[in-house]
C-alpha cells in the first residue's frame, strides 16, 4: 500500500552508520555462525572423540542449512583439563582432533561452499604446560616471569598457608583464583582452572606474541576469531573482592570481578589489536569477522568495544540473559520470568541501536539446551517450543549463532549419576557444595544431581544425533560423553526427512536473514513488555528507492512463550490484518484461528510483514 505522507514515528529508522543503503552495511550484519564443538560432532577414526575429518566430513549438513561462519571451538594442542581451553601450543593442532593438514582441509572445504572459519582465541589465559609458562615458573630471573600474574603471600603470612593468597579472589570454577608454587614460594593467578595460569596483557612482549600469533593463522586462511572472555585481559590484581551477605557458599572467597571486568586498559589493548592485527588484511579487502566473548560487560562496555568508529571488534557474546534462571551462580538455580528476558534482550537492542551490533544465541558449548531451559522439552512441545525460541531470537536485530545440535531441538542429558560427568565446573561445584573438598557441606549429592541437571554444561556437549543407529551415527568406538537416548527420534536423518521439523525451519530463518535487510538491519521496537506469556515486537527499515521515495519495511513478531493458548491484547494487530505471515511455527491447520487471528496456540510464532511507500515532503 501506498501513502501521500510520512507516519509519525519517533524512532530512527534503522541501517548502520555510514551506511547509505542495506547493501553498504558489513557482511557478517546478514550472515548466521555455526558453533563446532569438535569433540562432540563427528568422529572418523572410532576413539570416541570428535575430529577435524569429521567436521569436513558433514560440511554438506552446514551448507545445505545454509549458515556463513563456522566458529570453530579449540583446536589447539592442550592437555585437556579444560576441554582444549587451556592451550599448550597456539600454533598446532592437537593430534586427538587430527592435523595442520586436516585444518588446511577443513578450511578449503568451507570456502569452495562460500563459507568462512572463525577460530577460537583463548589469550586471556594459556595452559600451565604451554613453554611460555614453563619457563614462566622456572625461576623468579626467568625473562619471562612478568608473562604471567607472579605475587607473594599476603602481608604477614606464611606463604602455602590459609589465607595467605594475595586476593581473597574466586575462582570462576570454584576455590581461590591463586595457586602456590612451592619451588618459588609464590602464587600465580588463574581466573579459571588451576591449569589455566592468566597471561599479564601489561606485559608488552605478552601482546606482540599474541598479536604474532594471530597473524599466522591470518596467513593460513582463518576468517576472523571469538574472543574468549577477552574483556578480563585487563587486571588491578591488588584489591580483594567483596564478600555478599547471604552468599555462604563463597566461603571465604570474594567476586574480585569488579577488578578484572571490563579493565582499565582493556579498550587500549583492543584497539591495539586491531591496528596491529586486523587493520592490514582489512585494508587489502579480507572480510574478517571478530567477535568478542564478555562476560559481565555492562551496555555501555558493549558499546565502546563495538562502535565501528573506536576499532576494536565487530560484537560482543554478552551474558545478561544467561543468568536470568540462576543466582550467584549456574549451580544457584531460580525461576525464570519472562519479563526479565524481555527487559535484558530489550536493552541490548537499545542499547546498540545507534552504536555497535550485538551477537544473538540461546545455546553454546558453555550453556545448557535451550528447548529443555527456556522451551518445553516435552514431546508435546518439544518441535514447537524449539521453533518459537529460534524464530523469536532470530528475529531480533544482531548476528544469530546456531550451536550445534540446536537446530535438530537437541535436549538437555538425562545424566542422573555424577559418573556421567565430564565437565570440569560441574564436577569442581559438586566435590564443593556437597563438602568433599573439606568445607561445609551446603547440599545433598540428591540435591546437587538436580542442580546438574538443569544447569550442567555438558548438556551441550552430548554428541551430535546424526541418525538412529547406535551412538547416533556420531562414532563407531565408545564416546566421550555418553550419547543423549533420545537420538533414535531426535536425529539430523530424520530431520531432514520432514519439512516440518526444526531443521527446516532453522533453514528457513537463516534464508530470511539474507532475503530481507529489515530482519539484518530494521529497527527494534518491544512491545507488551509486562506480558507473561508474549514476547511481541516490530522491526522497521526505510529504504531509500526513487525519485526521493523512501520504502519503509515493517515486520510484527508475535511469539508465545507458554504452553497454553493466549489472546493477543487488543490494539496489537491494528493496522496489520491485511499484512502477509513471512514465516511461521505452525502450519494453516495448527495455527490459532483464522490469517490475522488474535489468538495464538501454545508456543507459537508468527511474523507478518507490510510495505509503506512514502513520498518527499
Amino acid at each position: 500500500m501506498t501513502s501521500s505522507a510520512p507516519t509519525p514515528d519517533p524512532l530512527p529508522r534503522g541501517g548502520w552508520p555510514g551506511a547509505e543503503t542495506p547493501g553498504d552495511a558489513p557482511w557478517w550484519t546478514r550472515s548466521v555462525v555455526y558453533q563446532v564443538y569438535p569433540r562432540s560432532f563427528q568422529d572418523t577414526d572410532g576413539d570416541g572423540v570428535g575430529d577435524l575429518p569429521g567436521i569436513t566430513r558433514r560440511l554438506d549438513h552446514l551448507e545445505r542449512l545454509g549458515v556463513d561462519v563456522v566458529w570453530l571451538s579449540p583446536v589447539y594442542r592442550s592437555p585437556q583439563a579444560d576441554n582444549g581451553y587451556d592451550i599448550s601450543d597456539y600454533e598446532d593442532v592437537d593430534p586427538l582432533f587430527g592435523s595442520l593438514a586436516d585444518l588446511d582441509a577443513l578450511i578449503e572445504g568451507l570456502h569452495a561452499r562460500g563459507m568462512k572459519l572463525v577460530m577460537d582465541l583463548v589469550v586471556n589465559h594459556t595452559s600451565d604446560e604451554h613453554p611460555w609458562f614453563v619457563q614462566s615458573r622456572s625461576s623468579t630471573e626467568s625473562p619471562r616471569r612478568d608473562w604471567y600474574w607472579w605475587r607473594p603471600a599476603r602481608a604477614g603470612m606464611e606463604p602455602g598457608a590459609p589465607g595467605a593468597e594475595p586476593t581473597n579472589w574466586r575462582s570462576f570454577f570454584g576455590g581461590s583464583a591463586w595457586r602456590f608454587d612451592e619451588a618459588s614460594g609464590e602464587y600465580c593467578l588463574h581466573l579459571f582452572d588451576t591449569k589455566q595460569p592468566d597471561l599479564n596483557w601489561e606485559n608488552p612482549e605478552v601482546r606482540q606474541a599474541v598479536y604474532a600469533m594471530m597473524r599466522r593463522w591470518l596467513d593460513r586462511g582463518v576468517d576472523g576469531f571469538r574472543m574468549d572472555v577477552i574483556n578480563l585481559i585487563s587486571k588491578d590484581v591488588a584489591p580483594d573482592g567483596s564478600l555478599p551477605d547471604g552468599e555462604v557458599h563463597w566461603g571465604t572467597y570474594g567476586d574480585g570481578s569488579p577488578h578484572y571486568t571490563d579493565g582499565p586498559r582493556v579498550h587500549e589493548f583492543l584497539a591495539e589489536m586491531h591496528r596491529e592485527v586486523f587493520a592490514p588484511y582489512l585494508a587489502q579487502g579480507r572480510e574478517i569477522l571478530t567477535v568478542g566473548e564478555t562476560p559481565g560487560v555492562t551496555v555501555e562496555h558493549g558499546v565502546r568495544y563495538t562502535d565501528p568508529d573506536r576499532r576494536e571488534v565487530d560484537m560482543v557474546f554478552q551474558f545478561e540473559h544467561m543468568g536470568i534462571d540462576h543466582g550467584a551462580t549456574r549451580y544457584d538455580p531460580v525461576r525464570w520470568d519472562l519479563a526479565d528476558l524481555k527487559a535484558t534482550l530489550g536493552r541490548w537492542q537499545a542499547g546498540l541501536a545507534d552504536r555497535g551490533w550485538n551477537a544473538l544465541y540461546w545455546d553454546n558449548h558453555d550453556q545448557p539446551r535451550v528447548v529443555s531451559r527456556f522451551g518445553d522439552d516435552s514431546p508435546a512441545h518439544r518441535v514447537a517450543s524449539a521453533k518459537a525460541l529460534a524464530l523469536l531470537l532470530h528475529l531480533h536485530r544482531g548476528t544469530p549463532y546456531v550451536y550445534q545440535g540446536e537446530e535438530l531441538g537437541m535436549t538437555n542429558a538425562p545424566f542422573t549419576r555424577v559418573e556421567q560427568y565430564q565437565d570440569v565446573e560441574s564436577l569442581g561445584y559438586f566435590s564443593e557444595l556437597t563438602g568433599r573438598t573439606g568445607g561445609p557441606r551446603l547440599r545433598t549429592d540428591g540435591e546437587m544431581l538436580a542442580v546438574l541437571a538443569h544447569a550442567s554444561r555438558d548438556h551441550a556437549r552430548t554428541p551430535v544425533q546424526w541418525d538412529a543407529t547406535p551412538n547416533a551415527g556420531f562414532t563407531t568406538g565408545r564416546p566421550w560423553l555418553e550419547v543423549n537416548p533420545n537420538h533414535t527420534t531426535i536425529n539430523a536423518e530424520a530431520a531432514w526427512a520432514d519439512e516440518d521439523s526444526v531443521l527446516h525451519f532453522y533453514r528457513r530463518l537463516v534464508a530470511l536473514r539474507r532475503d530481507e535487510p529489515v530482519v539484518a538491519l530494521g529497527d527494534f521496537r518491544m512491545l507488551l513488555p509486562d506480558h507473561a506469556a508474549l514476547y511481541a515486537f516490530t522491526r522497521t527499515l526505510d529504504t531509500p528507492v526513487r525519485d526521493g521515495r523512501t520504502r519503509r519495511d515493517e515486520l510484527l513478531v508475535l511469539v508465545n512463550v507458554s504452553g497454553q493458548p493466549q489472546d493477543v491484547p487488543d490494539g496489537v494487530l491494528a493496522g496489520w490484518e491485511d499484512a502477509a505471515t513471512v514465516v511461521a511455527t505452525h502450519t494453516a491447520a495448527t495455527a490459532g484461528g483464522r490469517p490475522g487471528s488474535a489468538r495464538l496456540e501454545p508456543w507459537e510464532a508468527v511474523v507478518r510483514r507490510r510495505s509503506t511507500e512514502i513520498l518527499p515532503e
